[in-house]
Parts: C-alpha cells; structure tokens; sequence
C-alpha cells in the first residue's frame, strides 16, 4: 500500500479548524472543537466532539481519524487518552506569531499542501506589514490588530501589530507614540478610563 496524507483529522482546537479551511483543505475534516465559531460554516458542516479541556474520546474514536491535531499542554490528557486507543496525535504550541506561522506551513505540508501554505503564509505577512505600517497613523489599529485570520490563531490587539523582528526597528518615540495611540483608542472603546492621577473623575484638580 502506498503512501498517503491524512484524510480524516479531529482538530481538538479552533486554530487547525480555520487553518485547514483557509488551505481549502476542508474536506480532511471530520470533528471539530465545541468552541470553534471560525469559520462560521464548520459549525454547520462538522460534528462537534471536544470541549477545550476534555473530549468525548469514544466519539472520536468511532469517525475512525487518522490524524488528531491538539494545542499545547492543556490538551495533554486528552491526547494520552487517544494515543493510548491508537490514534495518530499532533500538539501544536504555538505562542508568538512567527510560531503561528510555522504551525500553518506545518499543518499545510502534514496535508500535502506546502504551497497552498506558503501563499497563505505570504498573504498573512503582507497583512502584517500593513497593520505596522498603519499603525502610527491610525490610532485605532488594536481593533484592527484583531480582525483576520491571525486573531482566531491567538494575534489579538494585546499584542503588537508586527513580528519581533520588526519590533526591533521600532525607536522610541515610535513605540511611545504607539502607546499613545493604544490609551486613547482604549479610553474611547470604554475600556478603560483615562490616566486621572492629577485631577477627579470629571476633570477637576484633586484639593
């Protein structure tokens, strides 16, 4: 019998879900994570075997997967419980974004996919780079920080709008400005209230 990439994968996490069907690797679906909600549509078209921190194992097991895809620690248990039935297991522990990159390049070559990957890969840093750009000029850029494939995968506007490498190119006085530009846009979502350590709540110097 020859070779063959998996056919039917239970992604334990939202994170593979999506990555799978941005790839237009869908089809290799078979179960999907309760609290996947991106892309809408695979809530619609894959059954549901898996909260975040437990898994209806015999579930699993009766869609016969030849790939299971987890994330991090977390899921450790859950993994033990199906290698031990026999199952094939993949834990991703991506934290950064260039590790979210690599786990998309991964998964797309897991699937024989690498260049589907790549283009993805590609298409995802060029976004990057405009959200950097943009940054100095739109103050409102942790609300766009978070729209994309990049926020389901955990890049949300806590964290900067661009990879450690470009961090480093950043001066100062960009990255206070940048600061600035977070309190404010912060300040006006109704998150948080202004710095006020001089004055009362409505603007008058404190006696």
């Amino acid at each position: 019998m020859s070779a063959r990439y998996p056919e039917r994968i239970v992604c334990l996490t939202e994170e593979t879900t999506e990555t799978l069907y941005l790839l237009g690797e869908e089809r290799r679906i078979v179960g999907i994570s309760g609290y996947t909600v991106r892309p809408p549509r695979a809530r619609r078209e894959k059954p549901r075997v898996s909260a975040f921190l437990s898994a209806r194992i015999d579930k699993i097991l009766e869609l016969k997967p030849d790939l299971v895809l987890g994330f991090s620690d977390l899921q450790a248990d859950i993994a033990r419980d199906l290698a031990k039935a026999g199952l094939n297991i993949m834990i991703f522990n991506q934290r950064s974004v260039g590790e979210i990159l690599s786990m998309i390049q991964m998964l797309a070559s897991l699937v024989g996919a690498p260049e589907k990957g790549a283009a993805l890969i590609q298409r995802l840093e060029t976004g990057l780079r405009e959200v950097s750009e943009n940054a100095w000029e739109n103050p409102r850029w942790p609300k766009a920080a978070q729209d994309g494939h990049l926020a389901t995968l955990g890049f949300h506007g806590d964290f900067a709008p661009f990879s450690p490498k470009m961090a480093n190119s950043i001066t100062p006085s960009r990255r206070r400005a940048s600061n600035r530009a977070r309190r404010r846009a912060t300040c006006r979502a109704g998150r948080a209230a202004p710095n006020r350590s001089r004055h009362g709540a409505y603007g008058r110097r404190r006696r």
